[in-house]
């Protein structure tokens, strides 16, 4: 029997920098686009002799890069080898394996570790899929042709393979080269691979998006699916993030303060030695004082993202820089965050505030916010002809003077370090985005540079922001906002034909 979980990336659209540190927090939103986990037996029977046998089979597919792996897992000390080239191997998963089978053996009482020993033994079956919204597909849309629009991007089939480099001849060693879309892959993977195993081997229960918006009965089980996850992630990684990526593929949008680093102290003195299953009760019993708050866009705004197509940008390495510029001009940079921090919270009470509003007085809210999606911020006030109208608009007003003043400080911050979190190519066509009927906000997402840039927009004001963009070169994604965080999935993507673009997005 097959399991099927799916993880949602994200769009960090306030706490850039800032959330590396607590108690700063940042506003998270979880998007249509999604990793899928299928895990299943790789055997149908097990042989008489299996009793014996010390080890168990992983394959892992991954048929977007045409890449499967082959697994020996050691059923004592639960150490993964791989058997296939060195080329295909995925250090996320390979974690995710290692740290799920491990809390199925922590967790679970004696009855179910003997049906655990024998899933063991039949082996598993795991083949990972993301949804096309992940990754980069602007040189397979120019090549055959094709205008740079969301039209462009709807019409590849789902699970398109990802571009292999043209440039090496032979063949043989062909590596793929996957331009992204900043959306978090890892984190979305690595959290659907670890839901997958984890309900697949009876250790939590986890429910389908359908079944979410019921009373949250397996909140516990989510926390777990969110501790083995980080941790998995942290270590594949190499190093403790903040964390925001794999609490919305988990979650869905929210707003994140970041756990305090020490919480997988005991995982990262694992990597060198100690017995895996020890440490996952470590970090299963450990002092997560991470802070999760409802948030998510409000009714009638929508999120854009739009991809310029000037190369990615290195967060590791801006993110170095950042931290450089904080150790030479404390006071300084102590200032610019303070700034930074407050146009946070601002834009954080101005976007709850309308929240409120359209759910107090809905018909006040949803007139407002049609006709804005109309007109230039400049003439909001104008149309605003009654006192529950005016608050909207004031809301709105805020909101955008916020994110103006976010966009300043993080352009401050980016040249006292050296690093282009707005460069000037994105500082233009923001302000151009800005300046347009209809837009709420338009910004850098995460840690900036040239990845891609975001907007929300008013009502149907959307396609006109496409169309701009389209004109500079910009490739308008598919990628909304949806709530929804890991969920379950009634069966394999490939054949229900899900690509979370085309089902979601109606294009004008």
């Amino acid at each position: 029997m097959a399991v099927v979980a799916s993880a949602p990336g994200k769009v960090l659209m306030t706490g850039g920098y800032l959330i590396l540190e607590r108690p700063n927090a940042g506003l998270i939103l979880s998007t249509n686009a999604r990793f899928f986990a299928v895990v299943k037996p790789l055997y149908d029977e097990i042989k008489p002799d299996s009793w014996a046998w010390a080890w168990t089979d992983v394959k892992l597919t991954s048929p977007q890069l045409s890449r499967e792996s082959l697994y020996k897992l050691a059923l004592k000390n639960l150490a993964l080898q791989c058997c296939s080239s060195s080329e295909s191997r995925n250090p996320f998963v390979e974690q995710a394996v290692q740290y799920t089978v491990a809390t199925a053996y922590a967790t679970l009482d004696k009855n179910k570790k003997e049906f655990l020993h024998k899933l063991l033994l039949q082996g598993l079956d795991i083949t990972i899929l993301g949804s096309n919204e992940f990754y980069s597909y602007r040189n397979q849309i120019e090549a055959r042709g094709l205008p740079l629009t969301p039209e462009a991007l709807a019409a590849l089939p789902p699970f398109t393979s990802i571009t292999f480099n043209t440039g090496e001849s032979n063949g043989e060693n062909c590596r793929p080269e996957v331009a992204k879309t900043g959306l978090g892959s890892s984190a979305a993977m690595t959290t659907a691979v670890v839901a997958a195993l984890l309900h697949y081997l009876g250790v939590v229960n986890l429910s389908s998006a359908k079944d979410q918006h019921q009373e949250k009965k397996d909140a516990t089980d989510l926390d777990v699916v969110h501790m083995i996850a980080q941790t998995a992630h942290c270590i594949a990684q190499g190093k403790v993030g903040s964390g925001f990526d794999v609490s919305s593929a988990v979650y869905g949008s929210h707003r994140y303060v970041r756990f305090s680093p020490e919480v997988i102290s005991s995982a990262q003195v694992a990597a060198k030695g100690l017995p895996l299953q020890e440490v996952i009760i470590d970090i299963l019993k450990g002092k997560w004082d991470h802070e999760r708050t409802k948030f998510s866009l409000p009714p009638l705004m929508t999120l854009l993202l739009g991809e310029p197509g000037t190369g990615g940008s290195s967060t590791p390495s801006m993110v170095g820089a950042v931290k450089k510029w904080q150790k030479s001009d404390p006071q300084k940079s102590l200032e610019t965050w303070r700034k930074l921090s407050e146009a946070n919270s601002s834009l954080e009470v101005q976007l709850n505030m309308l929240s409120k509003l359209a759910e107090e007085q809905w018909d006040a809210y949803k007139c407002t916010i049609e006709n804005c999606s109309r007109l230039k911020s400049h003439k909001w006030l104008e149309q605003a002809s009654e006192p529950k109208q005016d608050a909207v608009v004031k809301a709105l007003l805020g909101a955008r003077d916020a994110m103006l003043g976010i966009r300043y400080h993080m352009r401050l911050m980016g040249e006292a370090a050296g690093v282009p979190i707005e460069p000037e190519s994105q500082t233009q066509l923001l302000d151009a985005t800005m300046n347009m009927e209809g837009i709420l906000l338009a910004g850098v997402p995460g840690a900036g540079g040239f990845d891609a840039v975001f907007a929300v927009t008013l009502g149907d004001s959307g396609s006109n922001v496409t169309k701009m963009w389209s004109s500079l070169n910009v490739l308008a994604l598919l990628v909304r906002e949806d709530p929804c965080g890991v969920s379950l999935e009634s069966g394999d993507p490939r054949i229900s034909g899900v690509t979370s673009a085309v089902s979601s997005v109606h294009i004008e």
